[in-house]
């Protein structure tokens, strides 16, 4: 059996990298290609090269502003799972509890963030701190929710077990519910940690003086549209690093987890 897994494994990378690669490379192919032929303005759409030729010149303040929003990324990440984890075990520990959080959660999703960054800019200062205010909103409501339904997920025949050995609550949590709520935590944290580069972005927007955020407005701003594209695809690859990251810590710590996880998905 491990032999043919073995052999597997060519196959399985082609598929995992080789293909998206491809799709990838055809697809800026194409964009290069049509946006030359049908000579479409810069301002509008500009051409891949062009991208690549405006950001390479200004690589270093283009790292500069990346890391400036990694940064934001980070610890509201940081602190989404700080809160959304003692916050899903209470509405877990009691159904009273539940019914009492539940509605809060609700109405902190239902306001829409651009139009609470700037009350928390008035309120925390014109500094990082509504910042990652506004990315912990973002990211940590499908947190609460994946935990909790990770822990309310558990078997009854495995509840029913622990208590007949007499198993504490803190034991029942560590040994019962936590393990088979892994799969649920680790899918919120990769559906948070994306919310959370667009939820420092979004911030940005609004208050800022350095990150990719503030860099789109002002390059649009003066029609520096081939640097504004440059910033958006730095975004995009920021996400999918910090996604596949998440991923690669799932595999490394809870390896019966991820290997669940792709069972199911094929």
């Amino acid at each position: 059996m491990s032999e043919k897994t073995a052999r597997r494994h060519p196959s399985a990378l082609v598929r995992e990298l080789g293909i998206p690669a491809l799709a990838l490379f055809v697809t800026v192919v194409l964009w290069e290609v049509l946006v030359r032929a049908f000579r479409v303005p810069e301002f509008l759409l500009p051409a891949p090269s062009s991208i690549a030729s405006e950001s390479w010149s200004v690589a270093g303040n283009l790292g500069m502003h990346g890391l400036a929003t990694l940064r934001t990324v980070l610890l509201g990440f940081v602190v989404s799972v700080a809160i959304s984890l003692p916050m899903a075990l209470a509405i877990t520990s009691s159904p009273a509890v539940g019914n009492a959080i539940y509605p809060l959660l609700v109405l902190t999703q239902s306001v829409p963030k651009v139009a609470l960054a700037p009350l928390l800019v008035v309120i925390l200062g014109a500094n990082e701190l509504p910042r990652v205010v506004v990315t912990f909103l973002v990211a940590f409501f499908p947190l609460v929710i994946s935990i909790s339904t990770g822990l309310l997920a558990v078997p009854p025949e495995l509840l029913e077990l622990g208590r007949a050995c007499k198993a504490t609550w803190r034991q029942e949590l560590v040994r019962i519910r936590l393990p088979y709520a892994v799969p649920f935590i680790f899918s919120g944290f990769k559906v948070a940690i994306t919310l959370c580069v667009v939820g420092a972005v979004v911030a940005e927007f609004v208050n800022a003086d350095q990150g990719l955020g503030y860099l789109i407005v002002t390059s649009t701003a003066f029609f520096k549209v081939p640097l504004a594209f440059g910033a958006v695809i730095l975004l995009s690859v920021m996400g999918i690093v910090l996604f596949q990251l998440i991923v690669v810590l799932e595999r490394w710590l809870f390896p019966w987890s991820a290997a669940g996880n792709q069972r199911e998905v094929h």
